[in-house]
């Protein structure tokens, strides 16, 4: 690709917020950087409008919302899982292929180059598989904190406040339970200081949330549009005085802005240690050690203990 000299298209992204911060970005700046590509010459297809997360790497960003609707965004989520058994975008689909061929028509590519995340999955899987250690995920990634986010993205927010998104996954089942739960510390942070809740509305993907109207926690515009909800996200995190939600790809969101973050979760076999020292190894290499925290909802301090900690 690098030797063919054209632009090389590097998407689209369609997965998680967690894989795309913690190993496609990276990747994408180890490949940029390894093989002397230039901003001008990486063409990215993401969604949500993540364009400021690849400013460093990328000079052209294209977003798939531009292209479809979020019902058929959701219906190809859910036919890459009925067909590939998972939502991680291991080969290339009739889907990715149509995202594609639409933006080289509208930027007018010629001689261009693909670069999909099947590669990366290629690439990182001995370490997923656990055949070689995280030495080899830091031969194929580089690790810096994402770019301010633009000041037009940034809604009206109180300040100070903390950041919240609790959703259902693995490791925190939708049991009555956590549900709760999730009620329970959205009132004790409301009640000792501003909170905004990340609820977008959206059905894209299977991370179902939770929302709490009640307890005066300030929400996200009822409907955020597809194409920015992720910015939108983001400009929100980014100037939180902490995260506190599911243990997730969020949860990654908040550190890699200089934001602490506390994850939450109920079921300690329901995520991945290697994904978890993966990310604890990158906020490391970022200057953000210590600034994710994990939290077993199960066992420990009580809600208003915890709403303390996060406040204080």
């Amino acid at each position: 690709m690098a030797e063919r000299a054209g632009p090389i298209v590097a998407g689209p992204w369609l997965g998680e917020v967690g894989f795309e911060l913690l190993y496609w970005i990276p990747f994408l700046r180890w490949f940029t950087g390894r093989f002397g590509i230039g901003p001008e010459r990486l063409v990215v297809i993401s969604r949500g409008g993540t364009a400021s997360w690849y400013r460093s790497l990328s000079s052209h960003y294209f977003d798939a919302f531009d292209d479809v609707t979020p019902e058929m965004f959701r219906q190809q989520h859910d036919d890459r899982v009925r067909t590939i058994g998972e939502q991680k975008q291991r080969r290339v689909a009739a889907f990715d292929d149509t995202l594609v061929e639409s933006v080289v028509r509208r930027a007018s590519l010629a001689d261009w180059s693909l670069l999909h995340p099947s590669r990366m999955y290629d690439l990182l899987d001995p370490y997923w598989w656990g055949h070689v250690s995280i030495d080899w995920v830091h031969e194929h990634a580089r690790y810096a904190p994402l770019p301010e986010v633009p000041h037009e993205a940034f809604i009206e927010t109180p300040g100070p406040y903390v950041a919240v998104k609790f959703y259902f996954n693995d490791c925190f089942p939708a049991t009555d339970a956590n549900r709760s739960f999730a009620r329970e510390v959205l009132r004790a942070l409301a009640a000792r200081g501003p909170v905004v809740a990340l609820s977008t509305g959206l059905d894209i993907d299977d991370h179902g949330g939770v929302r709490v109207d009640d307890v005066g926690v300030r929400y996200l515009p009822s409907r955020l549009e597809p194409a920015t909800n992720l910015l939108v996200q983001s400009a929100v995190v980014s100037r939180a005085r902490a995260f506190v939600g599911t243990y997730g790809g969020f949860s990654y969101l908040a550190p890699f802005y200089g934001v602490r973050s506390v994850a939450l979760f109920s079921k300690p076999d329901g995520f991945s240690r290697k994904h978890l020292h993966v990310a604890q190894s990158a906020f490391d290499l970022i200057g953000a050690s210590g600034l994710l925290s994990l939290d077993d909802v199960t066992v420990g301090a009580s809600i208003a203990d915890r709403a303390w900690a996060v406040t204080a």
